[in-house]
């Protein structure tokens, strides 16, 4: 897709990813960048940073995503370019707080649905669009410590390919970015000696693999490349699989 000229949104943009993304399209020549933030001040800084408009968003509100994008339409007169990023991490089995497991799921799942309720009836319109969603290399490949953050990221996936499968042929363009670790403030949480510290890769690193993609129209963005091996691996012997991921995980807990 050519981003020049583009009209931008990137929900989850005041910081981490959704920032790199945010500055990728504004380089890439994007006629506007809306950044989209439950964080006032990040999102009104990385606005006024790349002369784009700030929207105060909660993306688990179904109103408040409407009112962004009719806020974007308003403004600029369509939606070239919606980034449905924003994430939250939760670890734990089970036993993690139904919260968790909500908030998960709200932010994981159904901020992607209420946000394609609300963005793709004018992309389909128009017969042009692109809907990116940021997920995870753990909806392919699973979380030793965290399952409220796995399970929900691979229904998310599923929810990507569904609407690929869908409306790739009514001009719509669908990418799902699932990195491993990256350098936000999410992953620095979890502190260097976090199992996923040592090969995490910058925001920028993440946008830029996007950007490659959506100008070869690929769904699936790996900006670890090594992911599309261990995904071979565990097709091709799922038990294996499992058997090492036991191991990985009783290595990380030491």
């Amino acid at each position: 897709m050519e981003l020049q000229g583009a009209v931008t949104v990137v929900t989850g943009g005041g910081g981490g990813i959704g920032r790199a993304l945010c500055r990728r399209f504004k380089q890439e020549g994007a006629a506007a960048v809306v950044v989209a933030d439950i964080d006032r001040d990040a999102a009104e800084a990385v606005a006024t940073e790349l002369g784009g408009m700030a929207v105060v968003t909660d993306v688990t509100a179904e109103p408040a995503v409407r009112q962004l994008v009719a806020r974007t339409i308003a403004a600029y007169g369509r939606i070239d370019v919606y980034c449905s990023n924003a994430g939250v991490a939760f670890g734990g089995g089970p036993e993690a707080p139904d919260d968790a497991w909500r908030q998960s799921w709200e932010v994981h799942v159904m901020a992607h649905v209420c946000a394609a309720r609300a963005v793709l009836p004018g992309m389909l319109e128009r017969g042009a669009g692109y809907f990116v969603g940021t997920i995870s290399a753990a909806a392919l490949l699973n979380h030793v410590l965290a399952s409220p953050y796995a399970t929900t990221k691979a229904a998310a996936l599923s929810f990507f390919e569904w609407l690929a499968i869908a409306y790739g042929d009514r001009g719509i363009g669908v990418s799902a970015i699932c990195p491993m670790g990256v350098r936000t403030a999410m992953l620095a949480r979890e502190g260097e000696r976090g199992f996923l510290w040592e090969g995490a890769i910058e925001p920028e690193a993440v946008a830029a693999a996007l950007i490659d993609a959506m100008r070869d129209g690929r769904f699936l963005v790996l900006p670890h490349p090594e992911v599309a091996e261990y995904v071979r691996r565990k097709a091709d012997d799922y038990d294996r699989w499992l058997s090492g991921m036991r191991r990985l995980r009783k290595r990380v807990l030491g």
